[in-house]
């Protein structure tokens, strides 16, 4: 009976210990090394990949936002508007589209393609997105323009969907098409190592430019 019992203790100790050192391990140690690391070797990416322009922080380069105006590029639908809200003098708070903000998150309705709701949806989004883009066919809005990510969160949209923005944005913004081209250009990116993926455009990273040209911000803004 008392070996049964020490025998107990021993495990038990053992287990106690060995629990400790592997959370000492996992949870501190590594972390702290892979992030030393990180910040050491890929400073701008372990920050975030956060986006300045002249000190402030406009948005990180992989997380994108909501953008509804004619001069922006739009991005993908997002089930939580990419945590973009309103507060009104009360301190409620309301997504762009008027519903309750539901606090910062992230994901997608994950609605079956049988699913109404999923229907009812893209068709609200095909008629705005023809409303606001007279010049687009039904059939020519590309599918990505009408299709959240898993995240609701992606910043980038295909070449293809940028293109069919540009003649609205030219219209709305007064820059040259020959400028909104070069921007969307210069934040076209192609597939990883030339195999994996498809090219894709930053709408961020897009949206800033043509607000830095339009003298929204940056120096030439009032």
């Amino acid at each position: 009976m008392k070996e049964s019992a020490k025998g107990f203790l021993h495990g038990t100790r053992q287990a106690v210990v060995v629990t400790l050192v592997l959370m000492l391990i996992c949870g501190l140690i590594f972390p702290t090394l892979l992030t030393g690391i990180s910040a050491l070797i890929f400073p701008h990416q372990a920050g975030g990949s956060l986006v300045e322009v002249e000190e402030q922080t406009l948005g990180a380069q992989n997380v994108g936002q909501e953008f509804t105006q004619d001069y922006y590029m739009w991005s993908r639908p997002s089930a939580y508007h990419y945590n973009v809200y309103t507060e009104d003098a009360q301190g409620n708070q309301y997504y762009t589209d008027g519903t309750e903000f539901a606090g910062l998150s992230s994901g997608s309705n994950n609605y079956a393609p049988s699913n109404p709701d999923l229907a009812a949806r893209v068709e609200e989004d095909i008629a705005k997105f023809l409303e606001r883009n007279p010049d687009v066919k039904r059939e020519d809005i590309p599918t990505d323009l009408l299709t959240a990510s898993g995240s609701g969160l992606d910043p980038h949209i295909s070449p293809a969907s940028a293109e069919v923005q540009i003649p609205r944005i030219v219209k709305a913004s007064g820059l040259s098409e020959d400028t909104v081209r070069e921007i969307v250009a210069r934040h076209t990116g192609g597939k990883v190592l030339g195999v994996f993926g498809e090219d894709t455009v930053n709408v961020l990273l897009v949206n800033i430019d043509i607000a830095t040209a339009m003298g929204l911000i940056g120096s030439q803004a009032e």
